[in-house]
């Protein structure tokens, strides 16, 4: 499973119970749209964090980083990118 399917999973199980994983799009602006608000976005990052084994730094804080699965996907991917050269 792909990092962008599991962060759609958790999405959708946490904040859209009525939708199926498939059903969300990968680009939709979850912020924008009102789907996960500023509490809900605490809540995605704990879960990033834990999921993705990531520690998400005050610089990375940006609503841009997870506006989106897209987005998050993305930011993941930067982070282990990071991590990695950073050795």
């Amino acid at each position: 499973m792909s990092n962008a399917d599991q962060i759609s999973k958790f999405i959708v199980r946490e904040f859209l119970p009525d939708l199926t994983p498939s059903q969300l799009p990968h680009d939709q602006d979850l912020l924008g749209d009102g789907i996960i608000d500023s509490l809900g976005v605490l809540k995605l990052i704990a879960w990033v964090e834990h999921h993705f084994e990531l520690a998400v730094g005050d610089t990375d804080l940006d609503p841009d980083n997870f506006r989106s699965v897209q987005a998050i996907d993305a930011y993941v991917a930067c982070s282990r990118g990071a991590f990695v050269t950073g050795n």
